[in-house]
């Protein structure tokens, strides 16, 4: 009788870790694995809200190739990642450093740094486009001094730099909390044999804690990059639905979420956009992968 049972629990085994498994693996199928292979069939399709649609190969994707609209938005969302990567990359790096040191109230400060993290992004979003409207704060402080109005949401170029600004103001409290976690292993002999040696600050920070964290500051590359790419709440908050003037401020991700949502929308030419982001953003972290191997070697 009890080897009987012992038999039991051993054929019972094989198929226990995937019932433990099982409702993890459930919703990544349902709501990431369907959904990929989904957009990525209709991707050769014409499919449009209410109509099923019918193949028709790599048409959508020529069709990109035409489509003044999406070089538009590819020249934004690269922008986009030019501007603002470099700047998580940098500031949340040094910004970690002031707030690494035990002193009275540091406490309050890594807080405040952190709070526009948790922050929804629409009320960000509002606030910011309160704060740069043509009647907000910014240009009545810039009234008051004599200045004359700056069109902070109604120029193209100005308007694509606020976004940017929006993201590393919200993106700077939780790299900055990455960065703390990486500076906690860096060891304080090495900063204090660099002392010694009479090495300043700024060469310490270049000798010491760069290379310390230099693992780190690729992690932040590559999630800020693709978050760049990706970029949407920002630059629709405050450039509106249309985006921007004449639509030049439009990104990728914009240009998807136009083309395919609505009772006419074009499924299957929204989903060969969102085919193109997907490969762009992982030949993005491929690139960030690839220089970090190349630096080690």
């Amino acid at each position: 009788m009890a080897l009987s049972g012992i038999s039991r629990v051993r054929r019972q085994l094989p198929i226990s870790p995937w019932l433990f498994a099982a409702p993890g693996l459930l919703v990544t199928g349902a709501f990431v694995l369907y959904p990929f292979v989904s957009t990525l069939v209709n991707s050769f399709t014409d499919r449009r809200t209410l109509i099923p649609g019918r193949f028709v190969g790599l048409a959508n994707f020529r069709e990109l190739l035409h489509d003044d609209m999406f070089w538009t938005g590819l020249r934004n969302s690269t922008l986009y990642v030019l501007g603002v990567v470099p700047l998580l990359v940098v500031l949340p790096l040094l910004l970690a450093l002031l707030v690494q040191k035990n002193i009275p109230g540091i406490t309050f400060f890594r807080s405040a740094f952190y709070t526009p993290v948790v922050a929804s992004i629409v009320v960000v979003g509002l606030i910011w486009v309160w704060l740069l409207d043509d009647r907000g704060l910014v240009n009545a402080m810039l009234e008051t001094v004599g200045a004359g109005r700056v069109g902070f949401l109604s120029d193209q170029w100005l308007l694509l730099m606020s976004a940017m600004a929006v993201t590393v103001w919200k993106g700077l409290g939780y790299y900055m909390i990455i960065y703390l976690a990486a500076l906690g292993n860096v060891p304080r002999e090495l900063h204090e044999a660099a002392a010694v040696d009479g090495a300043g600050a700024v060469r310490r920070f270049l000798s010491v804690t760069v290379p310390a964290v230099r693992s780190t500051m690729v992690l932040v590359g590559a999630l800020s990059s693709v978050a760049a790419f990706k970029v949407f709440s920002e630059v629709y908050l405050l450039a509106g639905p249309s985006g921007g003037p004449a639509g030049e401020d439009t990104t990728l991700v914009m240009l998807v979420q136009r083309t395919g949502t609505g009772l006419t929308g074009r499924v299957g030419y929204a989903s060969a956009l969102s085919v193109v982001v997907f490969a762009v953003t992982v030949a993005l972290m491929l690139l960030v992968l690839r220089a970090d191997r190349k630096e080690d070697s």
